[in-house]
Formats: C-alpha cells, structure tokens, sequence
C-alpha cells in the first residue's frame, strides 16, 4: 500500500465549490482509498492506495468529486516521496523557503515555454521552475504578488495548484505513515 498526497485547486474559496472535509473523506473512502485523511479547508487529501498509477488516481477522484458534488476540480496526486523531492529540492536560501510557494505542475514544461516564462519579471518577486515544481518567493507577501497561478498556467500549458511552506510540513507529517 502506497502513501499519497491528493491536491486539489480551487475548492472552498470565497464560497465557491464548497466540500465539506468530513464529507469528501467519506466519498473517498467509499471510492476504495484507504486510510483517508484532509488537512484544513483548501483541498489537501492523504490517503493509500495500492494503485502505482498517479494520473488514474487524479482521474478517479476527480471523477467521484464531479459525480457527487455536480463541479469539475483540479486534482494533483503525488506519492509522499514526490512530495519530500519538490519540497527538498527548493532552490532558495532557509530564510526564503520559510516563506515561498510550490506550485505542483500537473507535468514538466516544455524547456521553451520555461525560456518564454522567465523573460517576465517583477521586483521583489523570484520564481525557480524544476522539473514539475515552480518554486515561487515574494519579499512583499503572496498576496501583493503581481504574478499569479493563472499566469504561469496559460504560460507554461500546464495545471497547478499551489501550498505554502507550512503546508507543505504538514502534508509531509501527516503522511509520514
């Protein structure tokens, strides 16, 4: 049984696309995931699966969220490991990490269209993207940030979903099964 990370965009924000935690657990567990557990509100799901398969998993809960609360989400699975790997391998100094973004690429961008991402720049503002990860620092606070989760969506032709500092330790304790 393998241990994974569910992430998903866009839910309970604003009092749009609201799932109750208690219920999505419940809905999940029916699905067949094992050992199901969120932390808080925005959509972060950890469960076990014997499934190898991340994209079947994304496209299975998918699914079940549509079918049962009528709304498409955005849904990103990485095995624990993945998640270790992005969350170690973010390039900014201790002082920065503490307080920066992953953003989880639903795949690795095209090299050109990184070359393309990187030509556009704010002050203040750094941006790293590694392989499926765009780590992501403002010295002004995310939300004075000019660039945005949409912006390097459409730039990138990707899906992402974002989780700070904090959130990345927790989902990596809670997992750490």
């Amino acid at each position: 049984m393998r241990t994974y990370i569910a992430l998903l965009r866009g839910i309970n924000v604003g009092g749009h696309k609201k799932v109750p935690m208690a219920e999505l657990r419940a809905l999940l567990t029916t699905s067949g995931l094992e050992n199901v557990k969120t932390y808080i509100q925005t959509g972060n799901v950890i469960f076990q699966s014997l499934s190898n398969d991340t994209k079947i998993l994304e496209s299975e809960i998918k699914q079940s969220i549509l079918d049962h609360f009528g709304f498409e989400v955005s849904v990103l699975v990485r095995t624990r490991t993945q998640l270790k790997k992005i969350f170690d391998d973010c390039p900014f100094p201790e002082a920065k990490k503490v307080n920066s973004y992953f953003a989880i690429l639903s795949v690795y961008p095209k090299e050109d269209l990184i070359k393309e991402a990187y030509e556009k720049s704010y002050d203040n503002e750094e941006y790293q993207i590694i392989n499926d990860c765009l780590y992501f620092y403002c010295a002004n606070g995310y939300g004075n940030a000019k660039f945005n989760l949409n912006f390097f969506e459409r730039k990138l032709n990707v899906s992402a979903t974002s989780r700070n500092y904090k959130t990345m330790v927790k989902l990596l304790s809670l997992s750490d099964i």
